[in-house]
């Protein structure tokens, strides 16, 4: 079994995708997550300050507002499991979007190195044709230049197309 080992010129290209996917990743997936995670919890600790602010202002008026408190409660329960959940699904969204830009970067790549490797292909055929004719040139030459051989030659052709 034979191993292929890269080139460098391909270890170059590869890391220089790679950079690039980490750069667009940085660019526009961990920014957007980042700024929305930030933007929840600075809601998420609004709506904690405004829950404490509501419950001692509740132990002030102790005496009738035992019902708002229970409210102020439930609300911000309700606050936090609907900020949880959405901060849950845009992580999720921006998670799937990371993972299908990568897999598109990661495609393109693929395709560009597998583009390379039939221009190479192609190229190394076209020179082992060139090198073939010219090696064919240089014996006929040769083989011509003798009087002798020439004749031998013209005589084996002339054979050959009597048998066929």
């Amino acid at each position: 079994m034979n191993l292929i080992t890269p080139d460098l010129g391909l270890l170059f290209w590869q890391f220089v995708v790679f950079l690039l996917l980490v750069f667009l990743l940085a660019k526009f997936a961990w920014k957007p997550i980042l700024g929305g995670l930030r933007e929840r919890e600075e809601s998420i600790e609004s709506a904690l300050r405004q829950a404490d602010q509501a419950k001692l202002e509740m132990q002030a008026l102790k005496a009738g507002n035992e019902k708002l408190l229970a409210e102020a409660r439930q609300e911000r329960d309700r606050i936090l499991h609907e900020a949880t959940s959405i901060s849950n699904q845009l992580i999720e969204t921006a998670k799937q979007k990371a993972t299908d830009e990568g897999a598109r970067l990661i495609m393109q790549a693929r395709e560009a190195i597998q583009n390379e490797k039939n221009a190479a292909l192609a190229e190394v055929k076209n020179t082992a044709a060139q090198l073939s004719i010219d090696i064919a040139e240089r014996i006929l030459r040769r083989e011509l230049t003798d009087s002798a051989a020439q004749k031998q030659l013209v005589t084996d052709y002339l054979q050959e197309v009597k048998l066929n």
